[in-house]
């Protein structure tokens, strides 16, 4: 049986950085964030005789996959394993896997490609295990989250959080949804200034992120106040208050990432006009328009239905830049065959 589950990447309002525990993907802070519908990934795994994985692009050409993308997905398999183990599934989960990722993603952009592909793989898991153990959305967001810590949130449709949880066990942080996808009209349009891969992927600085002098006070705020306002902006419907929070939360991790050793400068150029673009039009026509990036220069601007038309209008306006448009979506879900 193959079963084929189509995942996207969720964008953060307030930002996963850096890890209590990096074998595990244990954050040190909780998050929250928007599950996108598009770009995305469908990903096919079906029981075989032995383990590989096939990558394939938008066109269905063959990516030729790196050792460390293989072994990354198979630790992650192996991961699951265990936390099956740990509730009580110890021989639910082959490793004799056959898996094909189809991504409609460009990589290494500061898209979450990987947010989309580990909840993916994780639901396809739990798909395949069902008539031996049902999983809950909670228990298939940890597994997600053993491969790609933000992926926790792509579980869940619409607005998701992770929290932080305690201690380091496999099961010690998990995902859950805020509000679902329905819930309140925002669209994110994308705007990607460079598809160049990262130098430096999350993975690696998550692991440096504690080398910042100023990780500690970005926890301390976002565990006293941050996480909270950003649930209730998004439960209130109030745009103005997750503009603050949002974007003081992005520039915050951005001076964290630059002030690890080693530096992470991965904001460019076009990056900064955009932002400040986006303020000026903001003040002068006063429209609901925010700006935030992940670990990369692609700039997200999520904006009310008031407010479309006029940040369309400007993306297409930049020169050498690919443009998306997403709005938020379902979360990770099975294609019927």
């Amino acid at each position: 049986m193959i079963t084929t589950i189509r995942s996207a990447p969720n964008i953060a309002f307030v930002k996963y950085w850096g890890n209590r525990m990096n074998d595990y993907r244990l954050p040190m802070a909780s998050s929250t964030s928007m599950t996108l519908d598009e770009p995305y990934v469908d990903v096919s795994v079906e029981n075989a005789e032995e383990f590989t994985v096939h990558s394939y692009d938008e066109n269905k050409s063959e990516i030729e996959l790196q050792e460390k993308d293989v072994s990354r997905i198979q630790n992650h398999l192996k991961l699951c394993q265990q936390y099956l183990s740990s509730i009580g599934a110890d021989l639910a989960l082959s490793g004799d896997l056959t898996i094909t990722i189809e991504s409609h993603i460009p990589k290494s952009i500061g898209l979450a490609s990987s947010a989309a592909i580990f909840s993916a793989l994780a639901k396809a898991y739990a798909e395949n295990i069902k008539e031996e153990i049902t999983l809950d959305d909670r228990q298939i967001s940890i597994m997600s989250r053993l491969g790609s810590g933000s992926a926790a949130r792509s579980i869940f449709g619409g607005f998701g959080a992770i929290d932080e949880g305690e201690g380091e066990g496999l099961d010690s942080s998990w995902g859950f949804q805020i509000a679902d996808e329905h819930h309140w009209e925002l669209h994110d349009i994308i705007i990607v200034p460079s598809i160049e891969e990262k130098k430096v992927g999350s993975t690696e600085g998550h692991a440096l992120a504690h080398t910042s002098p100023q990780f500690a006070d970005r926890i301390k705020a976002i565990r006293s106040y941050r996480f909270q306002d950003c649930i209730d902006a998004i439960n209130q419907k109030d745009f103005e208050k997750l503009q603050v929070v949002s974007e003081d939360d992005c520039m915050n991790m951005h001076q964290v990432m630059q002030t690890q050793e080693p530096s992470l400068k991965y904001l460019n150029d076009t990056t900064y006009k955009i932002i400040q673009d986006i303020k000026e039009i903001r003040s002068r026509d006063h429209l609901p328009v925010l700006f935030t990036m992940d670990a990369g220069p692609t700039v997200h601007l999520f904006c009310e239905k008031e407010a479309l038309e006029t940040v369309r209008t400007y993306a297409h306006e930049q020169s050498d830049c690919q443009i998306f448009e997403a709005k938020a979506g379902r979360g990770a879900h099975i294609l019927e065959n």
